[in-house]
């Protein structure tokens, strides 16, 4: 066995209560030719003859004489590689199916265990505030089903097929080559993966609505092994609960309650481990924190660290990311002083004009506007905005580089998936003599 994370499987033998998603998969079977129906036939051979000495006569096989469809160690060679693709033939015991394994090594949101054919995966807060972890039982297809996971959602893996409830995911899909078993989407308007995006034109992937107005008939037409969705903690606003009073196999993603850049980035390990593609994931996130490494690391040779602050009031209040949250480290390792650097929430701030102004009215920059074009509407918006230090001096800067025809915001999907990349895009508006080559994916001036 091979652990990382804490979890073990209990000391009972109650079969797990949750229905596993099969979608028709065949049981393990053995092929003409194999040993195990060779010596089958041999021994029956051998005791019809043994009979017929004895002047007995053969009984017919019956379910308890019937010869098991489980092979011993000898009888199979061990996988050297995970199997992504349909279902094992055969099954033995005491054998690794999961040679290719991964360690989470950046994210506090997740663990994944690994045993001989099956994963346990431990989202640790599934919502914020949540009381107790989600457990994702993950069983080889056509490895039997191991007892004492009573309390755990379960589904054979690698999965066939998914419903996507947050756009989160999708950057993660062709990195994982599983954009084909992408079957619905909560909005197709949203997406910006090009990958996706394709599908979505040709007529492959549904949209099933968002949250609690989640399609659930639509959902059981597709019949996807998963639903992968977020969770807030609130029936009013979540599909999980729907989904699963009908019978869904739901999976949560709290991808977004991570606050450190790569670990958030992370969660591409999380969503491959549905698929049996952990060497890829891991591959391509360890190529993500080299990258990224590095270019914190250039920045640290900049001279200065200027000042900046984040965003626009929303119906009079100014959300402002707290000073440890997802933002805030990126700021800190791109060179920057983050004027809220100081607070130790990783949530939201909800501060009015005043506040927002009396501590970053001399603040050298000024990000994320949200639904801003120029500088011009800013100050139609609110004519207070101009007296801002970093609009006079224009330095403003929005996230919204990269947004579709629908209002798709691809920093809020790409940009999650690659930190590096966005730190990138800020360490040349901070220190422009660090990164000259650099052009902008996800940021642009605000003129």
């Amino acid at each position: 066995m091979f652990v990382v994370g804490d979890l073990s499987p209990s000391d009972g033998n109650k079969l797990p209560t949750t229905n596993i998603a099969t979608n028709g998969r065949a049981s393990p079977k053995f092929k003409e030719g194999d040993s195990f129906v060779n010596n089958k036939f041999f021994s029956a051979f051998v005791f019809l003859l043994l009979l017929a000495a004895c002047g007995g006569q053969a009984e017919p096989e019956t379910a308890a004489t019937a010869v098991p469809t489980v092979l011993s160690t000898t009888e199979i060679a061990a996988p050297t590689a995970n199997l992504t693709d349909g279902c094992l033939e055969t099954y033995s015991e005491g054998v690794d199916y999961f040679p290719e394994k991964t360690a989470v090594t950046h994210s506090d949101g997740f663990t994944i265990e690994y045993f001989d054919s099956y994963k346990v995966v431990t989202v640790h807060s599934p919502y914020p505030g949540a009381e107790a972890a989600a457990t994702y039982l993950l069983v080889q297809c056509g490895a039997p089903i191991p007892t004492g996971f009573a309390d755990a959602v379960t589904a054979e893996v690698p999965i066939n097929s998914l419903v996507a409830m947050s756009t989160t995911y999708l950057p993660h899909l062709p990195t994982l080559d599983a954009v084909d078993k992408l079957v619905g989407l909560d909005s197709v308007a949203f997406a910006s993966t090009l990958e996706v995006r394709q599908h979505i034109e040709a007529g492959q992937i549904a949209e099933v609505g968002f949250g609690a107005e989640v399609n659930v008939e639509q959902v059981l037409d597709l019949n996807p092994d998963i639903v992968m969705t977020y969770s807030s903690g609130s029936a009013d606003f979540d599909a999980q609960p729907k989904l699963e009073e009908a019978g869904i196999t739901v999976v949560v993603n709290s991808d977004y309650l991570d606050a450190n850049p790569l670990g958030q980035a992370e969660w591409v390990k999380f969503l491959a481990a549905f698929f049996n593609q952990e060497a890829v994931a891991t591959a391509w996130f360890d190529g993500v924190t080299a990258e990224y490494e590095e270019l914190a690391e250039l920045a640290t040779t900049a001279v200065t660290q200027p000042t900046v602050f984040l965003n626009t009031p929303y119906e009079g209040t100014w959300y402002m990311a707290g000073g440890q949250s997802y933002i805030a480290q990126l700021l800190a390792d791109a060179g920057a002083t983050y004027t809220w650097a100081d607070d130790p929430s990783d949530t939201a701030l909800f501060l009015d004009f005043e506040t927002v102004f009396d501590q970053a009215q001399g603040a050298e920059y000024w990000l994320n506007l949200g639904f801003v074009a120029s500088l011009a509407d800013l100050a139609a918006a609110d004519e207070r905005f101009a007296e801002f230090a970093a609009f006079q001096n224009g330095n403003v800067y929005n996230n919204d580089a990269r947004v579709n025809e629908s209002g798709g915001n691809d920093y809020y999907e790409g940009g999650a998936a690659n930190p590096h990349l966005v730190l990138a895009d800020l360490i040349k508006i901070f220190h422009p003599e660090l990164l000259p080559e650099h052009e902008f994916v996800y940021y642009r001036l605000v003129e």
